[in-house]
């Protein structure tokens, strides 16, 4: 059994963004794991598995454009089915 089912991805496009926040933001609000939140202040990558993607995408919305999302179920794909 997967504890985090949703491996999370996305791209944030936006002006004095931090990549010590993002994480430090992911850690203290969010239940999940295998973090990656790299890049510079205007474009951070986001990797992240959890059980409830929306509220990622709802945070990273708020700190800019967000694009190339990608949410992918990875019980399907443990049980050799479309993620």
């Amino acid at each position: 059994m997967i504890e985090y089912r949703y491996d999370t991805q996305l791209l944030i496009e936006g002006k004095n963004l931090s990549e010590d926040a993002i994480n430090d933001y992911f850690n203290n609000n969010f239940k999940g794991d295998c973090l990656l939140a790299v890049g510079d202040d205007t474009l951070i990558k986001i990797h992240f598995h959890t059980n409830e993607p929306w509220k990622v995408l709802e945070y990273c919305a708020s700190l800019g454009e967000i694009y190339d999302i990608v949410v992918e179920d990875m019980d399907r794909q443990a049980r050799g089915l479309k993620g």
